[in-house]
């Protein structure tokens, strides 16, 4: 080889070897590798966990090199459950899993460079629980980041490799890393088919690798399965052949899953099957779920999220439903009710349903995926959302009656105490089809151990475990510049990421505006003959030439008469609701007058024109930080945000063009014009960019 060419190659191997370094497919998430200390790890017992607590110890450890470190299983009256006791010198805990959960923690304080101080921690909730959407044929509903990592389309004949069972075991560790403990491993609109022997045998091989890290598993049921799969007349709960064939198929589950968690049950809602049908109630299906459950320790979560197609408020009817049946269900039962009363919009008041059942376990559901939210295109932080509403004040015992508080246990007795949020993860090298998804999943799991905890510092944790001064392209920086160049930039635009979304998508209470295609884009005009009123947007933003936003007041649907006072008052009178939730309780006129003094129009105007800013904003932040990000990762989200800005000009021209035929007012003229048309944008599929006839796919 000759001189010059031997160069040219030496040089390229050498940038080559340099991009490697460099590049983070992100798959490792919050649990990236790092050099560590050398640690002496000392444990009176032995266990398959407490081993695992120490080799991560040994892994990651940042202290101080060759010091001792005790792990220490007794019982102490100030740790409950899974909690743990720590500081600089070990921890202790009355359970394994609370040791490993302390391991986490110690190591989690060393790599974000907080005191490892003396620290009692207790979990909010007992159970902290993933629900995956994941169907049986490999699909993900409302997933955004590849097929499922449970399921394959394999014709009733479920097979496992080893590659499964190391993915299943990067997940379960992935999870303990944040305390999570339970996973329901299948779609609530739930095929009978997962409850047949093979299916079974397949579920048997996850709980083998959940249980490696304290992680119980579940299954989502449907309801007429003893019909469907037993051969019975119908599935009537009150019918003891029904009753003996759920018995029978509870046993045959605990046989093969010792530690089986429970089924997850959705009722009665969009479809689904459930007591109703046979006039039996909700705590009817629930409760004879719950005894065939109860001799095993195992739960039902009973879903709320019910509505049918009648001139009745989609907003109130979970409550209507079920707070007439507070005191009624079994204590291993409990109610999961999503963070709001319609369906994981931007933005919603917390459900009503939160403080009002005192006699019936209930626990929170969130949506960790975006289905709302601009799926995994849109950078949005979902922690401010979730922290919005486990502190929202019911004020159902008083002053202080949060969600949070009225969720777990501080103020309702509850046998079992849950929280649960629907899952973002998928086959996708990185997780969650966006580098700062993941963040979701992170944020989902530290409120769910600690509802107490602020956004900010979740986002101060995450980005240090994810990112660092060794990403930089060239020599990495002093940790002083990279705190200053990357860490507060980017922190501060993950703070604004949701509220940005807000902005360019249904500010000021709007809600469900979305296009029919998949949840995804604008589509506010949508309401074709035939379609139930409730799936239509029109239903909920109820503008004409008077105004615009849902009447929920006593002259409208009162829905709010669901809130207790004095939050009802405030909420009532448009001069002290919240302006952020305006047109979720109120139809106000075109020119009513906001805090800013301008006139509602102009108000949501210059909303939409924000949340585009916001995002032009938000490319330029990542833009500045490339020197100071891996080439991969920075490239990937560099590309979703131009995506994301081309969405919001699309939400903000689609919806102020629409609106404004309504209106029938200007558009202020210190704000940027739309660049589409309106005939454009309303066949136009936001998903793939494609322009489709109106009434080529109509679909909901």
């Amino acid at each position: 080889m000759m001189p010059g060419i031997k160069i040219a190659c030496t040089y390229c191997l050498f940038l080559l070897l340099g991009f490697a370094v460099k590049a983070d497919d992100g798959h490792a998430l919050w649990l990236r590798k790092r050099p560590a200390n050398p640690v002496n790890v000392v444990s009176a017992k032995q266990s398959p966990i407490l081993e695992i607590a120490r080799k991560e110890l040994q892994d990651g450890w940042l202290g101080s090199a060759g010091a001792t470190f005790v792990l220490t299983i007794k019982k102490d009256r100030s740790i409950r459950g899974d909690g743990y006791r720590f500081d600089g010198s070990g921890v202790q805990a009355n359970t394994e899993l609370g040791i490993l959960y302390g391991v986490y923690e110690v190591l989690r304080r060393q790599q974000t460079g907080l005191p490892v101080m003396p620290t009692v921690s207790n979990p909010s909730y007992d159970r902290r629980i993933l629900n995956h959407w994941d169907n049986l044929n490999g699909s993900v509903e409302r997933g955004y980041a590849g097929l499922s990592i449970f399921w394959r389309d394999e014709k009733d004949a479920p097979a496992v490799t080893e590659k499964d069972r190391s993915l299943w075991l990067e997940y379960a560790r992935a999870n303990a890393s944040l305390g999570v403990n339970g996973t329901v491993i299948n779609n609530v609109n739930a095929s009978p088919r997962v409850l047949t022997r093979p299916y079974l045998e397949k579920v048997k091989a996850v709980a083998d690798i959940m249980r490696r890290y304290g992680i119980r598993t579940y299954l989502s049921v449907n309801f007429s399965s003893p019909a469907q799969l037993g051969g019975l007349k119908n599935s009537d709960p009150l019918v003891p052949e029904v009753a003996q064939w759920w018995k029978d198929k509870t046993k045959e589950i605990y046989a093969l899953i010792p530690d089986f968690g429970g089924f997850l049950v959705k009722a009665n809602s969009e479809g689904q099957p459930g007591p109703q049908d046979f006039g039996r109630t909700h705590a009817d299906g629930a409760n004879m779920l719950a005894d065939v459950l109860k001799p095993y320790g195992g739960i039902v979560m009973w879903r709320a999220f019910v509505y049918a197609p009648n001139d009745n408020d989609r907003a109130g009817q979970a409550y209507t439903e079920f707070v007439p049946l507070d005191g009624q269900f079994r204590d291993n039962v409990i109610i999961q009710v999503k963070n709001g009363p319609i369906d994981f919009q931007p933005r919603e008041p917390f459900s009503a349903l939160f403080g009002a059942m005192k006699k019936t376990s209930v626990m929170p559901e969130l949506q960790i995926t975006q289905e709302y939210l601009g799926h995994s295109n849109h950078l949005a932080f979902l922690a401010p959302m979730w922290e919005e509403c486990l502190q929202s004040d019911t004020y159902q015992q008083g002053a202080g009656s949060t969600v949070a508080r009225c969720s777990d246990g501080s103020i309702y007795p509850q046998r079992y105490t849950a929280i649960a949020g629907v899952a973002n993860t998928g086959l996708d090298t990185n997780w969650c089809g966006h580098t700062f998804a993941q963040a979701n999943w992170y944020a989902f799991g530290r409120l769910a151990w600690n509802n107490q905890l602020g956004s900010e510092k979740i986002a101060e944790e995450w980005l240090q475990l994810t990112f660092g001064p060794e990403d930089a392209a060239g020599p990495a920086p002093a940790k002083e510049e990279w705190q200053q160049q990357f860490f507060l930039p980017v922190k501060q635009m993950m703070l604004e990421s949701r509220e940005a979304v807000v902005n360019y998508m249904m500010p000021l209470g709007l809600h469900h505006i979305f296009s029919v295609f998949e949840h995804y884009g604008p589509g506010p005009w949508y309401g074709p003959k035939g379609v139930r009123p409730d799936w239509t947007p029109p239903y909920y933003h109820q503008a004409d030439t008077n105004g615009i936003g849902f009447n929920r007041t006593a002259t409208g649907s009162n829905t709010l008469s669901q809130y207790k006072e004095p939050l009802h008052t405030q909420l009532a009178n448009p001069a002290t609701c919240p302006e952020e939730l305006l047109l979720w309780f109120h139809h106000l006129p075109w020119d009513y007058r906001v805090k800013s003094g301008r006139s509602l129009w102009d108000e949501l105007c210059y909303s939409y024109q924000k949340g585009l800013l916001q995002v032009r904003g938000f490319q330029q932040t990542w833009d500045k930080v490339e020197p100071y990000a891996d080439a991969a990762r920075f490239r990937k989200v560099q590309s979703k945000l131009r995506r994301q800005c081309l969405d919001a000009q699309i939400w903000k021209d689609a919806c102020l063009l629409y609106f404004q035929q309504f209106s029938r007012r200007p558009i202020p003229f210190d704000i940027e014009r739309p660049v589409y048309d309106l005939d454009y944008l309303m066949k136009l599929n936001p998903l793939t960019l494609q322009v489709f006839e109106r009434n080529a796919r109509q679909h909901h």
